[in-house]
Protein backbone atom coordinates (compact mmCIF):
# COMPACT_ATOMS: atom_id res chain seq x y z
CA UNK A 1 0.00 0.00 0.00
CA UNK A 2 1.33 3.65 -1.06
CA UNK A 3 0.70 5.82 1.78
CA UNK A 4 1.02 9.58 2.29
CA UNK A 5 1.05 11.48 5.84
CA UNK A 6 -0.29 15.09 6.19
CA UNK A 7 0.56 17.00 9.23
CA UNK A 8 -0.58 20.29 10.09
CA UNK A 9 2.81 22.12 10.79
CA UNK A 10 6.26 21.33 12.24
CA UNK A 11 7.58 23.68 14.47
CA UNK A 12 7.25 22.20 17.92
CA UNK A 13 7.57 18.85 19.82
CA UNK A 14 4.14 18.07 21.37
CA UNK A 15 1.66 15.24 21.48
CA UNK A 16 0.89 15.60 18.05
CA UNK A 17 4.09 14.99 16.47
CA UNK A 18 4.57 11.92 19.58
CA UNK A 19 1.81 10.45 17.19
CA UNK A 20 3.15 11.62 14.20
CA UNK A 21 6.68 10.00 15.36
CA UNK A 22 4.76 6.40 15.83
CA UNK A 23 3.12 6.97 12.27
CA UNK A 24 6.37 6.99 10.53
CA UNK A 25 7.41 4.12 12.45
CA UNK A 26 5.13 1.87 10.70
CA UNK A 27 5.32 3.51 7.56
CA UNK A 28 8.85 4.92 7.05
CA UNK A 29 8.70 5.15 3.30
CA UNK A 30 5.69 7.23 3.70
CA UNK A 31 6.26 11.33 2.35
CA UNK A 32 5.11 13.50 5.49
CA UNK A 33 2.80 16.73 3.93
CA UNK A 34 2.91 19.55 6.23
CA UNK A 35 2.55 23.36 6.22
CA UNK A 36 5.78 24.18 7.26
CA UNK A 37 8.91 22.70 9.06
CA UNK A 38 11.22 24.13 10.83
CA UNK A 39 14.40 22.03 10.56
CA UNK A 40 16.64 23.48 13.16
CA UNK A 41 13.80 23.38 15.76
CA UNK A 42 12.73 19.61 15.22
CA UNK A 43 14.36 16.75 16.39
CA UNK A 44 17.37 15.82 14.15
CA UNK A 45 16.13 12.63 13.55
CA UNK A 46 13.44 14.59 11.15
CA UNK A 47 15.67 15.34 8.39
CA UNK A 48 15.64 11.79 7.28
CA UNK A 49 12.17 11.91 6.67
CA UNK A 50 10.63 12.83 3.37
CA UNK A 51 9.18 16.01 4.40
CA UNK A 52 7.36 18.39 1.88
CA UNK A 53 6.11 21.70 2.83
CA UNK A 54 3.71 24.57 0.78
CA UNK A 55 3.77 27.36 -0.25
CA UNK A 56 3.24 28.79 3.58
CA UNK A 57 7.01 27.69 4.59
CA UNK A 58 8.64 30.62 2.67
CA UNK A 59 6.54 33.36 4.89
CA UNK A 60 8.51 35.16 6.92
CA UNK A 61 8.55 34.17 10.59
CA UNK A 62 5.97 31.50 10.31
CA UNK A 63 8.13 28.81 12.36
CA UNK A 64 8.37 30.80 15.13
CA UNK A 65 5.05 32.37 14.86
CA UNK A 66 2.82 30.15 13.14
CA UNK A 67 -0.49 31.45 14.99
CA UNK A 68 -0.41 35.30 13.25
CA UNK A 69 -0.58 32.92 9.64
CA UNK A 70 -3.38 30.86 11.24
CA UNK A 71 -6.30 32.20 8.08
CA UNK A 72 -4.14 30.71 5.63
CA UNK A 73 -3.59 27.19 6.78
CA UNK A 74 -7.18 26.13 5.42
CA UNK A 75 -6.54 27.34 2.06
CA UNK A 76 -2.46 25.87 1.52
CA UNK A 77 -3.96 22.46 2.34
CA UNK A 78 -6.72 23.07 0.30
CA UNK A 79 -4.58 23.51 -2.72
CA UNK A 80 -2.31 20.33 -1.64
CA UNK A 81 -3.37 17.75 -4.11
CA UNK A 82 -3.08 14.35 -3.39
CA UNK A 83 -5.47 12.58 -5.13
CA UNK A 84 -3.11 10.66 -7.78
CA UNK A 85 -0.17 8.24 -6.74
CA UNK A 86 -1.62 7.11 -3.01
CA UNK A 87 -3.53 4.14 -1.83
CA UNK A 88 -4.78 6.41 1.25
CA UNK A 89 -3.81 9.49 3.22
CA UNK A 90 -3.74 9.52 7.08
CA UNK A 91 -4.47 12.65 8.26
CA UNK A 92 -2.48 13.83 11.92
CA UNK A 93 -5.12 16.75 12.74
CA UNK A 94 -5.27 19.19 15.29
CA UNK A 95 -5.58 22.09 12.47
CA UNK A 96 -6.93 22.04 8.38
CA UNK A 97 -4.29 19.49 7.34
CA UNK A 98 -7.39 16.96 6.68
CA UNK A 99 -8.52 19.76 3.68
CA UNK A 100 -5.91 18.67 1.09
CA UNK A 101 -7.21 17.05 -1.92
CA UNK A 102 -7.90 13.50 -1.77
CA UNK A 103 -10.03 12.87 -5.06
CA UNK A 104 -11.65 9.44 -4.72
CA UNK A 105 -8.43 8.06 -2.39
CA UNK A 106 -9.72 7.11 0.50
CA UNK A 107 -8.49 9.30 3.71
CA UNK A 108 -8.04 8.04 7.57
CA UNK A 109 -7.79 11.37 9.95
CA UNK A 110 -6.85 10.80 13.18
CA UNK A 111 -8.46 13.76 15.04
CA UNK A 112 -6.61 14.62 17.94
CA UNK A 113 -9.55 17.66 18.05
CA UNK A 114 -11.92 19.43 15.62
CA UNK A 115 -9.80 22.66 14.77
CA UNK A 116 -10.36 24.62 18.46
CA UNK A 117 -9.97 28.38 17.44
CA UNK A 118 -12.76 27.61 14.69
CA UNK A 119 -15.40 25.81 16.56
CA UNK A 120 -14.35 27.25 20.10
CA UNK A 121 -13.59 30.97 19.52
CA UNK A 122 -15.04 32.51 22.15
CA UNK A 123 -13.09 30.71 24.49
CA UNK A 124 -10.27 30.44 23.08
CA UNK A 125 -9.89 34.31 22.16
CA UNK A 126 -10.53 34.80 26.03
CA UNK A 127 -7.77 32.51 27.15
CA UNK A 128 -5.33 34.02 24.51
CA UNK A 129 -6.98 37.78 25.61
CA UNK A 130 -7.37 38.79 22.10
CA UNK A 131 -7.92 42.91 21.61
CA UNK A 132 -11.48 43.39 21.41
CA UNK A 133 -11.39 45.23 17.73
CA UNK A 134 -9.30 42.10 17.00
CA UNK A 135 -11.50 39.75 17.84
CA UNK A 136 -14.64 41.66 16.16
CA UNK A 137 -12.37 41.57 13.03
CA UNK A 138 -11.63 37.78 13.46
CA UNK A 139 -15.11 36.95 13.72
CA UNK A 140 -15.84 36.67 9.81
CA UNK A 141 -12.57 34.59 9.17
CA UNK A 142 -13.09 32.23 11.45
CA UNK A 143 -17.23 31.82 10.42
CA UNK A 144 -15.63 31.14 7.05
CA UNK A 145 -13.18 28.88 8.65
CA UNK A 146 -15.84 26.99 10.20
CA UNK A 147 -18.06 26.29 6.94
CA UNK A 148 -15.07 25.25 5.02
CA UNK A 149 -14.32 22.52 8.17
CA UNK A 150 -17.97 21.06 8.20
CA UNK A 151 -17.58 21.02 4.35
CA UNK A 152 -14.31 19.23 3.97
CA UNK A 153 -15.93 16.82 6.99
CA UNK A 154 -18.65 15.99 4.91
CA UNK A 155 -16.71 14.20 2.43
CA UNK A 156 -17.29 10.45 1.46
CA UNK A 157 -13.76 8.88 1.32
CA UNK A 158 -13.02 10.68 5.01
CA UNK A 159 -12.95 8.40 7.63
CA UNK A 160 -12.70 9.57 11.36
CA UNK A 161 -10.63 8.05 14.51
CA UNK A 162 -10.72 10.17 17.71
CA UNK A 163 -8.27 10.44 20.46
CA UNK A 164 -10.43 10.19 22.90
CA UNK A 165 -14.51 9.72 24.03
CA UNK A 166 -14.44 13.80 24.28
CA UNK A 167 -13.32 14.56 20.83
CA UNK A 168 -15.46 11.72 19.62
CA UNK A 169 -18.34 13.60 21.02
CA UNK A 170 -16.60 16.96 19.61
CA UNK A 171 -16.87 15.47 16.01
CA UNK A 172 -20.59 14.68 16.63
CA UNK A 173 -21.16 17.63 17.94
CA UNK A 174 -19.24 19.87 14.62
CA UNK A 175 -18.98 17.07 11.86
CA UNK A 176 -22.07 15.12 12.39
CA UNK A 177 -20.23 12.31 11.74
CA UNK A 178 -19.30 9.29 13.67
CA UNK A 179 -15.62 8.34 14.71
CA UNK A 180 -13.67 4.93 16.20
CA UNK A 181 -11.54 6.04 19.30
CA UNK A 182 -7.79 4.82 18.95
CA UNK A 183 -6.15 6.08 22.23
CA UNK A 184 -2.76 7.61 21.49
CA UNK A 185 0.42 5.75 22.39
CA UNK A 186 1.74 6.45 25.58
CA UNK A 187 5.33 4.98 26.59
CA UNK A 188 4.32 3.16 29.50
CA UNK A 189 7.68 0.99 29.59
CA UNK A 190 9.47 4.07 30.91
CA UNK A 191 7.77 4.04 34.24
CA UNK A 192 8.18 1.73 37.02
CA UNK A 193 6.70 1.88 40.45
CA UNK A 194 8.79 2.31 43.64
CA UNK A 195 8.68 0.93 47.08
CA UNK A 196 7.97 4.26 48.82
CA UNK A 197 6.39 7.32 47.81
CA UNK A 198 7.65 10.98 49.36
CA UNK A 199 4.51 13.00 50.90
CA UNK A 200 4.43 15.64 47.83
CA UNK A 201 2.13 16.25 45.23
CA UNK A 202 2.98 16.62 41.60
CA UNK A 203 1.91 18.89 38.75
CA UNK A 204 3.78 18.07 35.07
CA UNK A 205 2.76 20.03 32.47
CA UNK A 206 3.56 23.54 30.57
CA UNK A 207 2.53 26.37 32.70
CA UNK A 208 0.02 28.23 30.12
CA UNK A 209 -3.73 29.46 31.52
CA UNK A 210 -5.71 26.24 29.96
CA UNK A 211 -4.42 24.12 32.01
CA UNK A 212 -5.50 25.86 34.88
CA UNK A 213 -2.53 25.17 37.18
CA UNK A 214 -4.15 27.96 39.23
CA UNK A 215 -6.65 25.72 40.69
CA UNK A 216 -3.69 23.96 42.14
CA UNK A 217 -1.54 26.02 43.15
CA UNK A 218 -4.51 27.93 44.94
CA UNK A 219 -5.69 24.89 46.57
CA UNK A 220 -2.21 23.76 48.24
CA UNK A 221 -1.58 27.04 49.20
CA UNK A 222 -4.95 27.20 51.70
CA UNK A 223 -4.16 23.39 52.50
CA UNK A 224 -0.84 23.89 52.94
CA UNK A 225 0.28 20.74 51.53
CA UNK A 226 3.53 20.33 49.30
CA UNK A 227 2.83 20.39 45.65
CA UNK A 228 5.81 20.62 42.87
CA UNK A 229 5.13 21.87 39.78
CA UNK A 230 7.61 20.43 36.73
CA UNK A 231 7.37 22.52 33.89
CA UNK A 232 7.78 26.12 31.75
CA UNK A 233 5.43 28.52 30.25
CA UNK A 234 4.48 32.06 30.11
CA UNK A 235 2.36 31.88 32.94
CA UNK A 236 5.05 30.81 35.50
CA UNK A 237 5.24 34.23 36.92
CA UNK A 238 2.23 34.79 37.76
CA UNK A 239 0.76 31.12 39.14
CA UNK A 240 4.50 32.11 41.12
CA UNK A 241 2.63 35.09 43.09
CA UNK A 242 -0.28 33.21 44.13
CA UNK A 243 2.02 30.44 45.74
CA UNK A 244 2.56 29.81 49.63
CA UNK A 245 5.57 28.23 50.85
CA UNK A 246 4.30 24.81 50.19
CA UNK A 247 4.22 25.07 46.05
CA UNK A 248 7.44 24.74 44.63
CA UNK A 249 8.16 25.65 41.11
CA UNK A 250 10.84 23.25 39.69
CA UNK A 251 10.86 24.80 35.98
CA UNK A 252 11.20 22.03 33.03
CA UNK A 253 12.90 18.85 34.65
CA UNK A 254 15.38 17.03 31.99
CA UNK A 255 13.38 14.26 30.63
CA UNK A 256 15.31 11.16 32.23
CA UNK A 257 14.18 12.42 35.68
CA UNK A 258 10.43 12.31 35.03
CA UNK A 259 10.01 8.63 35.69
CA UNK A 260 11.55 8.98 38.97
CA UNK A 261 9.83 12.11 40.39
CA UNK A 262 6.76 10.41 39.14
CA UNK A 263 7.28 7.59 41.03
CA UNK A 264 7.78 9.35 44.27
CA UNK A 265 4.99 11.76 43.64
CA UNK A 266 1.81 11.35 46.52
CA UNK A 267 -0.39 11.73 44.00
CA UNK A 268 -0.62 13.14 40.28
CA UNK A 269 -2.98 16.26 40.27
CA UNK A 270 -4.77 17.13 36.86
CA UNK A 271 -7.04 20.33 37.03
CA UNK A 272 -7.57 21.19 33.81
CA UNK A 273 -10.10 20.08 30.62
CA UNK A 274 -7.92 17.78 28.30
CA UNK A 275 -9.06 16.64 24.68
CA UNK A 276 -6.68 13.37 26.23
CA UNK A 277 -3.96 14.22 28.53
CA UNK A 278 -1.16 11.45 28.58
CA UNK A 279 0.62 12.69 31.69
CA UNK A 280 -2.13 11.23 33.79
CA UNK A 281 -1.42 8.08 32.30
CA UNK A 282 2.49 8.02 32.86
CA UNK A 283 1.82 8.86 36.38
CA UNK A 284 -0.04 5.63 36.71
CA UNK A 285 2.36 3.89 34.85
CA UNK A 286 5.04 4.89 37.46
CA UNK A 287 2.29 3.49 40.26
CA UNK A 288 0.64 6.47 41.29
CA UNK A 289 -3.08 7.55 41.58
CA UNK A 290 -4.05 10.65 39.71
CA UNK A 291 -6.81 13.63 41.21
CA UNK A 292 -8.22 14.57 37.98
CA UNK A 293 -10.89 17.92 36.74
CA UNK A 294 -13.99 15.35 35.72
CA UNK A 295 -14.34 16.18 32.41
CA UNK A 296 -12.57 15.72 29.29
CA UNK A 297 -9.71 12.62 28.40
CA UNK A 298 -9.40 11.99 32.15
CA UNK A 299 -12.64 10.08 32.21
CA UNK A 300 -11.53 8.08 29.53
CA UNK A 301 -7.74 7.46 31.61
CA UNK A 302 -8.45 7.59 35.50
CA UNK A 303 -10.88 4.68 36.85
CA UNK A 304 -12.21 3.54 39.72
CA UNK A 305 -8.92 2.30 41.95
CA UNK A 306 -6.21 4.50 39.97
CA UNK A 307 -7.77 8.07 41.24
CA UNK A 308 -10.44 10.24 41.93
CA UNK A 309 -12.16 13.51 40.38
CA UNK A 310 -13.15 16.78 41.43
CA UNK A 311 -16.14 18.53 39.71
CA UNK A 312 -16.13 22.16 39.96
CA UNK A 313 -13.29 23.85 38.55
CA UNK A 314 -12.25 25.51 41.62
CA UNK A 315 -9.40 25.70 44.52
CA UNK A 316 -12.43 24.52 46.78
CA UNK A 317 -13.28 21.88 44.73
CA UNK A 318 -10.00 20.59 44.19
CA UNK A 319 -8.88 21.09 47.75
CA UNK A 320 -11.82 18.89 49.19
CA UNK A 321 -10.98 16.22 46.80
CA UNK A 322 -7.42 15.85 48.01
CA UNK A 323 -8.96 15.95 52.23
CA UNK A 324 -11.22 13.10 51.10
CA UNK A 325 -8.81 11.00 48.73
CA UNK A 326 -6.62 8.33 50.49
CA UNK A 327 -4.01 7.95 47.99
CA UNK A 328 -2.29 5.71 50.44
CA UNK A 329 -5.06 3.17 50.04
CA UNK A 330 -4.55 2.81 45.97
CA UNK A 331 -2.31 -0.27 44.66
CA UNK A 332 0.20 0.75 42.67
CA UNK A 333 0.17 -2.50 40.55
CA UNK A 334 -3.67 -1.40 40.02
CA UNK A 335 -2.18 1.83 38.60
CA UNK A 336 0.30 0.10 36.42
CA UNK A 337 -2.32 -1.80 34.88
CA UNK A 338 -4.80 0.46 34.07
CA UNK A 339 -2.18 2.82 32.18
CA UNK A 340 -1.04 -0.47 29.72
CA UNK A 341 -4.17 -0.22 28.04
CA UNK A 342 -2.78 2.83 26.85
CA UNK A 343 0.78 1.23 25.46
CA UNK A 344 2.40 2.64 21.96
CA UNK A 345 2.28 -1.39 21.26
CA UNK A 346 -1.45 -1.11 21.45
CA UNK A 347 -1.59 1.80 19.91
CA UNK A 348 0.39 0.61 16.58
CA UNK A 349 -1.42 -2.84 16.29
CA UNK A 350 -5.37 -1.05 16.65
CA UNK A 351 -3.95 1.92 13.55
CA UNK A 352 -2.99 -1.22 11.31
CA UNK A 353 -6.08 -2.69 12.24
CA UNK A 354 -8.16 0.85 10.86
CA UNK A 355 -5.59 1.35 7.77
CA UNK A 356 -6.36 -2.07 6.74
CA UNK A 357 -10.30 -2.00 7.22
Amino acid sequence: MKLALVHDWLNQVGGAERVLEHFHTLFPAAPVHTSMYWRAGMPPSYREWDIRTTWLDHLPGICQHHQAYFPLYALAFARLDLSQGYDLILSNKSGFCHGVRTGSTPQLCYCLAPTRYVWEYETYAAREQLPAALKVALKPVIAALRRWDHRVAQRPTLRFVAISTEIQARIRRYYGRESQVIYPPVDVERYRPVAQHDDAYLIVSRLVPYKRIDLAVKAFTRLRLPLLISGSGRDRAALESLAGPTVKFLGRVPDAELPGLLARCKAFIFPGREDFGITPVEAQAAGRPVIAYGAGGALDTVVEGTGTFFHEATPESLAQAVLSFDADAVDPLACRANAERFSAARFRREILDAVAA
